[in-house]
């Protein structure tokens, strides 16, 4: 097979596997709630990882400079700790369909928070993108459940739930800047940047770390261990990191490897579209042409995004 049909495959691979992951995640938060699934699925995320990386390098430590050390931890605690955490409530509140569209803007926030931290300009043609992305998402959001067959939610809760969704975006968007900067600025040596799964192991560690200190500060020790006692919750969370965090992180670094990283990054964002057919089959949640049509106009914008 020619290397870019490798790289192509695994892309789309990967939205196919973070799609069920978001499904999975969806129905464990609604029995154990958002932050045990966060707590769980990370842990989980890394016995994986680390068996993985001892397996490849000989060592679970990875080997990384003070400075990359920091920002992949900081990246872990923007993007992973707070950022997971408000898009799981997302999907816990307003449903999958929506949940994963509204993480289709975190390119967006990629976009904007590279140009203030590490001065990429925003291009017309990004500009653009970001006008179409957002259309298409406005398209989506607005859909009236009666349409979509999914459960009428308040106005509250539908506001409350887009809130989340797009923490979690903004989370997961400024989070990717601040990795690459510690993967590649951070270096000593910027043509020889940190691993990519060195890289994703320090930051879900620290991620773990934060999110079982907010768990003990906060008083919520009890309800989490009791979830653990969920066998199909914490099956659905483990079933979710699996095709989230380890599965789905190493084929989306194969496909940036073996094929152009627009192209990539483009077939890496086809959940938005990939969803509906799921949640039809699983759920019978139809979704109208206005949602149709949304959802593939947010997927053109990434795509002008990132190809311009």
């Amino acid at each position: 097979m020619a290397p870019h049909l490798i790289g192509e495959t695994a892309g789309v691979c990967t939205s196919i596997l973070w799609t069920f992951g978001s499904i999975l995640f969806t129905q464990a938060g609604r029995r154990i709630g958002a932050l045990s699934v966060n707590a769980f699925r990370i842990i989980f995320g890394i016995l994986m990882l680390g068996a993985t990386h001892l397996f490849a390098f000989g060592a679970i430590i990875p080997q990384a400079n003070p400075a990359q050390f920091f920002y992949m931890g900081l990246s872990g605690v923007v993007g992973l700790t707070i950022g997971d955490y408000a898009y799981f409530g997302a999907l816990v509140l307003i449903g999958p369909r929506r949940g994963v569209l509204l993480m289709s803007l975190a390119p967006i926030f990629s976009a904007i928070s590279a140009y203030c931290v590490m001065g990429e300009v925003l291009g017309l043609w990004a500009i653009i993108g970001i006008a179409v992305t957002l259309s298409g998402v406005g398209l989506v959001i607005l859909e009236r459940e009666e349409d979509s067959g999914e459960v009428p939610l308040s106005k509250r809760e539908k506001t409350i739930g887009i809130l989340l969704g797009l923490g979690g975006s903004l989370g997961q968007g400024i989070g990717l800047v601040i990795s690459k900067y510690g993967m590649i600025a951070a270096a000593n040596d910027p043509s020889a940047p940190l691993n990519p799964l060195s890289a994703t192991l320090i930051r879900m560690v620290v991620a773990a770390i934060f999110i079982w200190i907010f768990i003990l500060t906060a008083g919520k020790w009890t309800n989490v261990m009791e979830s653990f006692k969920d066998k199909k919750g914490i099956t659905k969370t483990f079933g979710g990191a699996v095709t989230g965090p380890f599965l789905g992180v190493w084929l989306s670094m194969v496909a940036v490897t073996y094929t152009k990283a627009g192209v990539a990054a483009t077939l890496i964002s086809l959940m938005p579209v990939m969803i509906i057919p799921v949640v039809w089959i699983l759920f019978r949640q139809k979704t109208s042409g206005r949602g149709i049509l949304g959802a593939g106009i947010a997927v053109i914008g990434v795509a002008i995004l990132f190809l311009r």
